[in-house]
């Protein structure tokens, strides 16, 4: 068995080595947890380009002893002229997902970049210039990094319908076709536009020259999106969500995103007896899967830009509401289930410094590159989120300009009673919570090994990047009578590969009470540990 990665100064995860590289290198110079994260954010925006981009929006979670957890949204709204009656007018009865008209809200990611940065100078002693947490990003965008299996394959798998998109065949792909796996690839543009944010700062992005830029070469492509609209975006500092679970306290995002979903299976198999089971057993997996579904119902009825929920958040994390809703799980039949939201790729990756600050962090273009639209002269490609909305005006995300669009991405954090903070996370779509659930419940409250857990088989309710059925799938190193028993209590199941990136590409931290680190990450991924 292959075990965590362990170390006492520093510690990084990500689903490329190249990023946790990155974060640990900034650690060792004395640079924070926030400081290493912003780092390792940057390289994965160049090396794992099908997964997030800076044309994309982001989301933390963060923890230090002194100041408790904080979050920060870096979701990008809809523009002031992006609504139902723009896409009317044009003969659609839904937001296309690719091309010019999905490239339809601000891109957020460099504004939680910055807000991280301004949190880790004025509240926790960072010192590190900004310019030095991109120089990895740069290095790698001029002089090029070796194609993953990853990035050709999502490639390969969505040529068709990307290859005419503004852009997309200059930036991707070499002579018409996928590069080929361990090829290098350059994106000089990029480059360019890195080394610019490194000089002018983030900020530049939304109001400067490069804002100028940016909004020229959008408007060249098609895309609604205008100079005001990057303007007035800002990334928010807010309260995390908390759930108080029997172990300690887990966190995770507010709307728009998930994370109350995330925190209500939780709160679920807190309640449905699950400590003694077996990890790989059709009741552990039956008891999570109806958990799933009971938490995805309460998301399709109130999970939106916040400011048009009708109910506040934290309410449907309160006991009675968590008890009501375990009560209607069945141990025995699978309840009915039908479509879910659509598939995502995103990137997680974690940080935790020598001084016991921690950062949980999801960074995101939403489908495989996003929108497809790639800005030629800043080496942009810019995210499709907005393809989320609905046309429809009684809705509960449906558009309207400048509403923010609802979010599947949640970083994870929890304090655990016995001293240990764990942060986790993964992409895919419906699958992060499935996976959240997997993780968090195998490591504390089951007592496995940590990069087992992040190893071990897992399944997937619904759909998520590159597979669109809603069945129940499973990878297929679960024991044979497990799908046998799944199917007999009512559950549509399939089987995946055995190491399948359906179900997401997860990574854990945790730092022990003695001041001992571990970290693992996922054998589906070309993630990596770095510690020290």
């Amino acid at each position: 068995m292959i075990h965590s990665t362990l170390a006492t100064r520093g510690i990084a995860v990500a689903p490329h080595s190249l990023a946790a590289q990155s974060a640990q290198a900034v650690l060792r110079e004395g640079g924070n947890a926030l400081e290493a994260m912003i780092a390792a954010a940057a390289t994965i925006a160049v090396v794992y380009p099908h997964m997030n981009g800076i044309g994309g929006d982001a989301f933390w979670v963060f923890y230090a002893p002194e100041t408790g957890v904080s979050a920060i949204d870096a979701c990008g709204a809809a523009g002031r002229r992006v609504s139902r009656a723009f896409y009317q007018a044009r003969g659609l009865s839904a937001i296309p997902v690719r091309g010019p008209l999905a490239a339809n809200t601000v891109a957020g990611t460099l504004s939680g970049w910055d807000l991280a940065y301004q949190v880790s100078r004025n509240e926790w002693g960072g010192r590190l210039p900004f310019a030095r947490l991109l120089e990895d990003a740069i290095y790698y965008a001029r002089h090029g990094v070796p194609v993953t299996a990853s990035q050709h394959a999502s490639t390969a798998a969505k040529l068709e319908e990307l290859k005419d998109q503004p852009g997309f065949a200059e930036r991707f792909l070499v002579d018409g076709a996928p590069p080929a796996v361990g090829s290098r690839y350059l994106q000089p543009a990029l480059a360019a536009t890195l080394e610019r944010i490194a000089r002018a700062g983030p900020r530049d992005f939304y109001e400067g020259e490069l804002a100028r830029a940016v909004t020229a070469e959008l408007e060249a492509a098609g895309s609604p999106l205008t100079l005001e609209d990057l303007a007035r975006h800002q990334a928010v500092l807010k309260p995390a969500l908390a759930l108080r679970h029997s172990l300690g306290s887990v966190y995770n995002m507010p709307p728009p995103t998930q994370g109350v979903v995330s925190l209500v299976i939780l709160g679920l198999l807190d309640r449905l007896a699950i400590a003694g089971l077996d990890p790989l057993s059709a009741d552990y997996v039956h008891r999570v899967v109806e958990a799933t579904k009971q938490a995805f119902r309460i998301r399709d009825r109130y999970v939106t830009d916040p400011a048009y929920m009708t109910v506040d958040p934290q309410s449907l994390l309160e006991p009675q509401a968590l008890d009501a809703l375990a009560a209607e799980v069945d141990l025995q039949r699978a309840a009915p289930w039908g479509q879910t939201a659509a598939p995502a790729d995103t990137v997680w990756l974690g940080a935790i410094d020598g001084e016991g600050r921690a950062v949980s962090f999801i960074q995101s273009i939403y489908h495989e590159f996003g929108s497809g639209v790639v800005l030629p002269g800043t080496g942009i490609h810019w995210q499709n989120r907005g393809c989320s909305f609905s046309l429809e005006p009684q809705a509960l995300n449906t558009l309207e300009p400048g509403r923010k669009p609802f979010h599947t991405l949640n970083p994870a954090l929890a304090l655990l009673n016995d001293g240990r903070v764990m942060v986790y996370g993964t992409m895919g779509g419906d699958g992060q919570p499935q996976t959240q659930a997997a993780v968090f419940t195998r490591y504390a409250v089951m007592g496995y090994e940590l990069q087992q857990v992040v190893s071990m088989p897992r399944w997937l309710l619904g759909r998520t990047w590159g597979n669109p059925s809603d069945t129940l799938k499973l990878e297929r190193r679960f024991p044979p009578q497990v799908f046998e028993e799944l199917a007999r209590r009512g559950h549509a199941v399939e089987r995946l590969r055995s190491f399948d990136e359906a179900v997401g590409h997860a990574g854990a931290l945790v730092l022990h009470a003695n001041g001992m680190m571990e970290g693992a990450a996922d054998p589906r991924s070309n993630g990596g540990v770095a510690g020290f």
